[in-house]
């Protein structure tokens, strides 16, 4: 489809309009002399651009953008900027997150120069990793095929909702493409005989079951579907339960939400009523090992329907052509027989917490505290660790409201991600929970946040050093530099640091946390060591008794 639009042809104000007109508002990236002559002309467009701290704090910030937005851009220099951001692309491209990477280069005229300065081997080396890294890459170096590199390369993203990779010479930022090119935005659309096969069978197979479940994944979130997702328990009763990276795909409030199904990993009513089910509907669910509990999930292939943006599977028949957003709403008009109200497991609703004074707070005392500070505004961003796992037992109340990578794992996500997720929702208060190992990785993007006026609330897990080894191995090697976590806003001279120890003071810290809404808040909170989330000591029970 050609989109009838007044468009300028030189080639970076093309790329800033195309990006403006898919709904991206703010860029993130670290400047750098190959990238000047692109950063200048965002600045001069009506994107904002974000300036971290550094190029992996970037692209996890734009990595978050596009998960609550639906696109996110990181730009960078090349060679230096270029490889690291090589980590959160890869983040981004295992837990298919959108983020468009914008790399500048050398100048075509300097490329006889042998040894120019932020060269790795060759002039393609930067762009051949990112092949692996991408769904799609394009070397913007002929004007003439530059703008139809762009559409292509932005339909990739869009339809894979991975990242992908431009790079942009310095000395062809301003240079004019075709004059006659016109934005090309081609949606691909499934095959009308295969989907309708599909749906037939998936419906037989529905109603013939006795105990129907959904399991929604991460991939309702890339592609909007959440709406489409209530639409089809709202008219087929069938309950829900969620992966670990599809948490908060569907309102956790909803009498047919199970909640997290994440083998023995999760709660064991959840899991007991999954595994029995005669039928179970994977939608846009990525079967990894954390999202199945660490190898302990049983689920069954042929009693299963699993549908993802690259594969349509009944049992064992195979379907081409058929895209995810397509099947999910041909589920919502199919002749789908309504399921008979049951009994089925519920995530226990938050509880009041009674301080107990002077009491050391614990892990599982904490996160029922944090459960109860929830509300509808609130974004959950969980750093990879007892952070993570200790979260999914959180009673999310919005759609969309909690952000981990639970597949990828990177340490440090969590703080820069608090910055992409209010720069893309700036109605969202995120709720940051990291521990303290992750915090020293990325913990000064802090800066970035109080630069910008955002207002997160860090949680510290400060069990002085990775909590999640020790159970596997301990050794020095686990223990991590301490810091006074609390005073970091005297060094950047913005911010309220608490220091916490005991349940009193945890359940002030929030509360005064909750009122400072100009600022960013961070708490220090002192735990054990040896401490863990209910989750992951279900996890590593599970795992022991495997072993044994």
């Amino acid at each position: 489809m050609t989109v009838a639009v007044e468009v300028s042809t030189q080639i970076a104000d093309y790329l800033i309009q195309q990006l403006y007109e898919l709904g991206v508002r703010h860029v993130f990236g670290v400047p750098g002399d190959y990238v000047l002559g692109f950063f200048k002309a965002v600045e001069q467009s009506r994107l904002q651009i974000i300036n971290t701290c550094d190029e992996q704090g970037a692209g996890f910030a734009a990595d978050a953008y596009a998960r609550v937005r639906g696109l996110g851009v990181v730009a960078i220099t090349y060679g230096v900027g270029g490889l690291k951001i090589a980590n959160p692309t890869a983040g981004a491209f295992a837990e298919k997150s959108p983020v468009i990477v914008i790399s500048g280069a050398p100048s075509m005229s300097e490329r006889g120069s042998p040894l120019l300065h932020h060269m790795v081997r060759d002039f393609d080396t930067q762009r051949k990793v990112f092949e692996q890294l991408t769904v799609a890459v394009a070397a913007l170096n002929n004007p003439e095929t530059a703008l139809a590199e762009i559409d292509r390369v932005l339909a990739m993203a869009l339809r894979y909702r991975r990242p992908v990779y431009l790079e942009l010479p310095r000395d062809l930022v301003n240079a004019p493409g075709p004059t006659y090119h016109r934005p090309q935005r081609e949606e691909e659309t499934s095959d009308p005989g295969a989907l309708q096969e599909a749906l037939h069978e998936a419906v037989e197979w529905i109603n013939r079951a006795q105990q129907p479940v959904i399991l929604a994944g991460e991939e309702l979130h890339r592609f909007g579907l959440q709406a489409e997702l209530w639409q089809l328990i709202e008219s087929t009763n069938i309950p829900v339960a969620a992966t670990i990276l599809g948490k908060s795909v569907f309102p956790e409030t909803h009498p047919r939400y199970m909640g997290v199904y994440e083998g023995a990993m999760g709660i064991e009513a959840t899991r007991a009523y999954v595994e029995a089910s005669d039928c179970l509907i994977l939608l846009g669910a990525l079967l990894t090992d954390i999202n199945l509990g660490i190898f302990t999930a049983h689920l069954d292939p042929n009693t299963s329907i699993y549908a993802s943006s690259e594969k349509l599977a009944i049992r064992h028949h195979v379907f081409e052509g058929v895209r995810l957003p397509d099947f999910v709403r041909g589920l919502i008009q199919a002749d789908i027989t309504r399921q008979r109200p049951g009994v089925t497991p519920r995530p226990v609703s938050p509880s009041p917490f009674v301080p107990q004074a002077g009491q050391r707070v614990t892990v599982q005392r904490l996160f029922q505290r944090l459960n109860a500070f929830l509300t509808d505004e609130t974004i959950v961003i969980a750093d990879p660790g007892d952070a993570l796992f200790g979260g999914t037992d959180l009673f999310i109340c919005g759609q969309t409201r909690f952000l981990a990578p639970a597949y990828y794992a990177s340490m440090g996500f969590a703080v820069p991600a608090a910055l992409g997720a209010q720069m893309a929702d700036p109605t969202l208060r995120p709720l940051v929970l990291v521990g303290d190992g992750a915090f020293q990785m990325t913990g000064m993007e802090l800066s970035t946040i109080a630069r910008y006026g955002l207002n997160p609330i860090v949680v510290v897990l400060n069990n002085r050093g990775y909590g999640t080894e020790r159970p596997i191995t301990d050794g020095c090697f686990n223990d991590v530099l301490l810091w006074n976590f609390h005073r970091v806003p005297e060094v950047l001279g913005r911010g309220r640091g608490f220091e916490i120890w005991t349940e009193d003071e945890l359940d002030e810290a929030l509360r005064r946390a909750y009122g400072h809404t100009h600022e960013f808040c961070i708490l220090n909170v002192h735990l054990e060591v040896g401490d863990y989330s209910q989750a992951l000591q279900r996890m590593t029970k599970s795992l022991a008794e495997r072993m044994t």
